[in-house]
């Protein structure tokens, strides 16, 4: 089992949205699937390029190529520069984007002495810009939900397959972790670990 010369792009970690000068929005993401996911395809010889939001302090095999971010403009920008001038077998979209934006974003710094109502519009779906450059690459995606059973964790990953167009996509519950892999057919696997989430997805897209 070998992905040698095999080209993959992996996105991991947080983006952040500005909310004034100084503050943000953002989520708990580590990035440690996507990091670990990295490294795992590293092991059988891909060719990977890994944008990381997030964290400097990681762990990553010498010849994984790093591209770090931290706004979601940023990685937006970033990705679509990359698909524009090279192409990729395999595309896993693991960072966890943020959903929205504030309606306005405030000049300086909002006063933490009153009252401020935060209003929030959707921001843009990266994975429509991964499948309009990119409309070749297999894709993974990530549908993270909380405290949903495994069936209707599944339906929903099944419906956001369908939505996404992608070939492959992971559902996963925090606590206690779960995931599954889903294909347009069935259920192919299941991990209680993200090191083992992260071994069976590289063992799949390499058979």
């Amino acid at each position: 089992m070998s992905l040698k010369n095999k080209k993959i792009l992996i996105t991991a970690g947080p983006t952040w949205v500005p909310l004034d000068a100084v503050r943000l929005i953002s989520n708990i993401s580590t990035g440690k699937t996507g990091i670990l996911i990295a490294n795992y395809a590293s092991e059988k010889d891909a060719k990977v390029t890994l944008f990381l939001g997030g964290t400097d302090k990681i762990r990553l095999n010498k010849n994984i190529r790093l591209i770090n971010f931290k706004y979601f403009e940023e990685l937006r920008d970033k990705l679509i520069r990359e698909l524009k001038k090279k192409r990729y077998d395999f595309i896993i979209h693991s960072a966890a984007v943020s959903d929205f934006r504030p309606t306005k974003i405030i000049k300086g710094k909002i006063p933490s002495d009153r009252l401020y109502n935060l209003k929030l519009k959707p921001l843009p779906k990266i994975f429509k810009d991964i499948r309009k450059y990119a409309p070749k690459s297999k894709l993974i995606t990530f549908k993270l939900e909380c405290n949903l059973s495994d069936s209707h964790l599944i339906k929903k990953a099944k419906n956001s397959l369908k939505q996404h167009n992608s070939d492959w996509i992971v559902a996963n519950r925090l606590s206690p972790y779960k995931a599954f892999i889903i294909d347009k057919d069935s259920v192919l696997e299941s991990a209680s670990s993200r090191e083992e989430l992260a071994k069976k997805l590289i063992k799949i897209i390499s058979l």
